[in-house]
C-alpha cells in the first residue's frame, strides 16, 4: 500500500503540473478540479489521501462508491461516479455522487431522474461523448449531442452541467485534437444550453494537454496512488 509521505509527494507533483500547464495558456489552475480516481483503492488509502489533502474522489463501480460512502461518511469528501453506468445500479449512486461524468444513454438519464426526484435531489451530470469515433469507446457521437440535451430537457431532477471523454491511450501531444474537439463542442453548445460549462478530460496519461485545452476536470489515478491492481 502507498505510504502517505508517497502519496503527498505525488499529490503535490500532480497538482505542480496543473499549475504550470494552466499558467502556460494564461488559465488560474483554481478553475481545475483534480478528481482522484479511488476504484479498487481500499478505504484506508482514502483516508490516506483525505490526510494530504485530497477531498475529491471518483469511482467506477456502484456498490463501492455506496461502501466506501457508508464507510467514510462523516468526512467532507466530494464523490463522483465515472464508470459505466448500469441502470438497475443508479440506486446506489444518486445518494452518493455530487457528479456523474458518463451518461450517454436516455434510458440512464430517466432512471437517474426518478432516483433524484424520490431524494428531492437535482442531479449533476455531464454526458459522455466519442470524439475519437473508437468502436471499443461508450459515449455519444458529437453530432448527437444537441439532440440529446434537447430530450434531456423532460428530466427535471438532472441537470447537464458539461462534457466528458476519455482520449485514445496514445502519446499524450496526439490527445490534443480530441480535447480541442470537445472543447469547441462544449463552447458550440454553450450558445443554446448555457448550464454546459464543465469539461472533465484529462487523466494520468494526458492531464497536462487537457489543461492546456482547456479541461475542468481531470481525473487521475495512477500518477496518484501508483499501478493499480486488477479487481
Amino acid at each position: 500500500m502507498i505510504t502517505e509521505e508517497e502519496l503527498r509527494k505525488n499529490y503535490d507533483t500532480v497538482l505542480n503540473n496543473i499549475r504550470i500547464h494552466a499558467e502556460k495558456v494564461g488559465r488560474n489552475c483554481d478553475e481545475i478540479k483534480l478528481v482522484a480516481v479511488t476504484k479498487t483503492q481500499p478505504v484506508e488509502v482514502l483516508n490516506l489521501a483525505l490526510k494530504v489533502g485530497i477531498k475529491v474522489f471518483g469511482e467506477n463501480y456502484a456498490q463501492e462508491l455506496r461502501d466506501k460512502a457508508k464507510v467514510l461518511q462523516a468526512t467532507d469528501i466530494e464523490w463522483h461516479f465515472i464508470g459505466r453506468i448500469q441502470t438497475n445500479k443508479v440506486k446506489y449512486i444518486v445518494p452518493v455522487a455530487k457528479l456523474i461524468h458518463s451518461v450517454y444513454r436516455l434510458e440512464e438519464l430517466e432512471e437517474i431522474d426518478k432516483v433524484a426526484k424520490k431524494l428531492n435531489k437535482t442531479q449533476h451530470v455531464l454526458l459522455e461523448v466519442n470524439v475519437s469515433g473508437e468502436e471499443t469507446k461508450a459515449g455519444l457521437q458529437p453530432e448527437q449531442v444537441r439532440n440529446f440535451l434537447i430530450q434531456a430537457t423532460k428530466y427535471p431532477n438532472v441537470k447537464i452541467v458539461g462534457l466528458m471523454t476519455m482520449a485514445p491511450y496514445i502519446e499524450p501531444e496526439m490527445t490534443r485534437v480530441y480535447f480541442k474537439k470537445l472543447r469547441a463542442l462544449r463552447d458550440e453548445l454553450r450558445g443554446y444550453f448555457p448550464d454546459i460549462i464543465e469539461l472533465s478530460m484529462g487523466m494520468t496519461n494526458d492531464y497536462t494537454v487537457a489543461v492546456e485545452e482547456g479541461s475542468t476536470i481531470v481525473r487521475i489515478g495512477t500518477a496518484l496512488f501508483g499501478e493499480r491492481k486488477s479487481k
